[in-house]
């Protein structure tokens, strides 16, 4: 039996949403969930479910949240008793093989990768959104865990992205692009103009630069950049459909929610963690809770190590 822990109390809507979508994954996939937060309270929202087999389900205690609104690395600091902190714990004692949390993005950061370690070859984390183009879905990343970067760190995303789009989407090749501000290698900033350089160096499958406005196009199966940049790339993406379907009332195609993908995984620790989106509905928690039993069920972590030790680069 493969168990995932599920930060419990992460999210908008802790902890009713993410016992939902966690006992639904153990309906449907043959896996168990460890529920992370207040026994007692998590126990009451799972004694709403019926016909599920509760000897697949683990309660752990954890009598602390981090909030939205506090700063990541104090709070862990103050809370040892975290929910998500017990849960990635909980992954790196090997009582669970993968991680789930909707909750405060920079504390699962970094809770992640206190208790996990890094890749052998990668040396910062990435974020890996799922992001719809006309054809077949892309991946963009970082979107938000590493901000300050350098070429070296953009090629080995580059490398953990091409990875994850062959396992998660089926790109047997993807192609990978650089988002930058032209099309042209010259354009961009130094850490644009030198990952560039490195990548073209590096993969054959580098297609060049993408600019902003080609992201959704399709040019390229995998675009990388820097954690800031990235994430506000995927912010702006977010209010724009939001905005859409007030002002037109209609429904956008499924691909564009990312309750249908569940998360983004954290792409680089050494271990399994997948981010949810903090207004995570129940649908969104079952598909990031199933994304994580099927990284630990096909070796993903192993297999994106496997692959970084060949592009092995000089730190600088």
């Amino acid at each position: 039996m493969i168990w995932i822990a599920v930060d419990a109390m992460g999210g908008d809507d802790a902890p009713r949403y993410l016992v939902d979508g966690a006992l639904d994954a153990v309906r449907d996939a043959d896996l168990g969930v460890v529920l992370v937060g207040p026994a007692a309270r998590i126990d009451e929202e799972v004694r709403r479910h019926a016909g599920f087999d509760r000897s697949r389900v683990r309660l752990l205690e954890a009598p602390e949240v981090v909030t939205m609104e506090e700063s990541p690395s104090a709070a862990l600091r103050r809370k040892p008793g975290a929910s998500i902190r017990i849960a990635a714990d909980a992954v790196a004692r090997g009582e669970a093989a993968g991680l789930f949390s909707a909750g405060h993005t920079g504390a699962t950061v970094m809770a992640a990768h206190a208790a996990f370690g890094m890749l052998t070859g990668a040396d910062r984390p990435a974020l890996a959104a799922t992001i719809p183009t006309p054809a077949r879905p892309a991946v963009l990343l970082d979107v938000g865990a590493s901000v300050e970067c350098r070429p070296q760190h953009l090629l080995q995303f580059a490398v953990m992205g091409s990875v994850y789009a062959t396992v998660a989407l089926g790109i047997d090749a993807p192609r990978v692009g650089l988002l930058s501000i032209g099309e042209e290698a010259t354009k961009g900033n130094e850490l644009t103009r030198e990952s560039h350089r490195l990548l073209k160096a590096s993969m054959p499958s580098f297609i060049g630069n993408v600019e902003a406005r080609d992201v959704y196009r399709g040019q390229a199966d995998v675009i990388v950049c820097d954690g800031f940049t990235g994430n506000v790339a995927l912010k702006i993406s977010e209010g724009l459909v939001e905005v859409l379907e007030n002002l037109l009332r209609i429904e956008l195609s499924v691909i564009t929610d990312y309750a249908e993908y569940g998360g983004a995984p954290l792409l680089g620790v050494n271990g399994v963690a997948i981010v949810g989106h903090g207004r995570s509905s129940a649908r969104a928690v079952r598909n990031g809770v199933l994304m994580a039993h099927r990284f630990a069920v096909e070796s993903v972590i192993q297999r994106i190590e496997g692959r970084i030790a060949a592009f092995a680069v000089p730190r600088q």
